[in-house]
């Protein structure tokens, strides 16, 4: 019988457990594989799956909190454009009594001959040159202190990094006076030329660290080929560029349309107010406001951004969260 007995393969030696003759040394179960009684071998995996799923399902739920606190504000602005004054001032929740467009009608009227569509169109064409020549301008002077190595620019580029200090309001009246003695008053040229050499240093800021981390490789290669500087630029940089770019493109898109003291000072044309001015004036001080009229539109002035945003969201993620290639 032990002559028989031993001359079993190995495989087999599962089978003797179960006619009592007791487990076999060899082979020696894995972790979690173990089907054996006693042997506890799959408990421990599955204790540590099941906390995981545990805590997987807190930190959704915190998630999902902490998003409802956040989106309510916006869903209750939303909701209050169907109210009426009354209703607005008298309840907390979103949800309107009933769905009624009118405060959309009324609000884009406005009480001027002119529509919102006209301010919108104003915002445009402040928002979309503004754009362009920041896009232009930052990846110019980001190129130049990213890549190049000349006199100063350590120096340089430590007094435009201070310069993101100085809060706007302190630069206004020596701006004001500027564009005065140019003749640029109640035009759009204050609100876009300035951003046509780089002035805003946040963005050249975002762009030169993006380049840091983006190897030479390709370039040195394409030097080799016989690529100036500028086709390095325009054919190898840019193309690396493109999520960083769109997040310039985002945010300054975002910041002009939201723009409010700009447009108030140097403005003076109802005709060429942008949104921002025109939902302002939207709000009487003379007469009872009727704040439906103003939350529809308000809520009708998000929409270009929010669309913006959300046709931009993969690059400008990305963008925003890297500081170049990988790989």
């Amino acid at each position: 019988m032990s002559r028989r007995s031993s001359e079993l393969p190995l495989p087999l030696a599962s089978e003797r457990r179960d006619e009592g003759l007791g487990a076999p040394s060899l082979p020696l179960p894995l972790a979690g594989e173990g089907g054996g009684e006693g042997s506890g071998g799959g408990t421990a995996p599955a204790l540590i799956l099941g906390r995981d799923r545990g805590n997987r399902t807190l930190r959704y739920l915190a998630l999902g909190a902490v998003a409802i606190v956040m989106l309510y504000p916006l869903l209750w602005l939303i909701g209050a454009s169907f109210k009426s004054n009354a209703e607005i001032f008298s309840s907390a929740g979103f949800l309107p009594d009933r769905l009624d467009f009118s405060a959309y009608a009324k609000g884009w009227k406005t009480s001027t001959e002119y529509t919102f569509a006209t301010y919108f169109l104003n915002s445009f064409l402040i928002t979309i040159p503004r754009i362009i020549v920041t896009v232009i301008s930052c990846v110019l002077v980001a190129y130049a202190f990213a890549r190049f190595e000349f006199w100063g620019r350590k120096l340089l580029f430590s007094i435009m990094i201070a310069t993101m200090m100085l809060p706007l309001i302190v630069l206004r009246l020596p701006q004001y006076l500027v564009f005065r003695e140019i003749g640029w008053l109640d035009s759009y040229l204050p609100l876009i030329v300035p951003s046509a050499f780089a002035t805003d240093t946040f963005f050249v800021f975002m762009l030169v660290q993006f380049l840091r981390g983006i190897p030479r490789d390709m370039e040195e290669a394409a030097q080799i080929d016989g690529c100036n500087a500028l086709q390095l630029l325009w054919h190898i940089i840019v193309p690396l560029l493109k999520p960083a770019i769109i997040s310039v493109v985002v945010f300054q898109f975002i910041w002009t349309m939201n723009d409010f003291m700009g447009p108030l000072i140097y403005l003076a044309s109802v005709e060429k107010y942008p949104v921002s001015l025109a939902l302002k004036m939207s709000i009487g001080a003379t007469e009872e406001v009727e704040w439906a009229n103003v939350i529809a539109i308000s809520v009708v002035a998000l929409i270009p951004s929010v669309a913006v945003f959300f046709a931009a969201q993969k690059h400008f993620i990305e963008g925003a969260t890297s500081s170049g290639v990988k790989g």
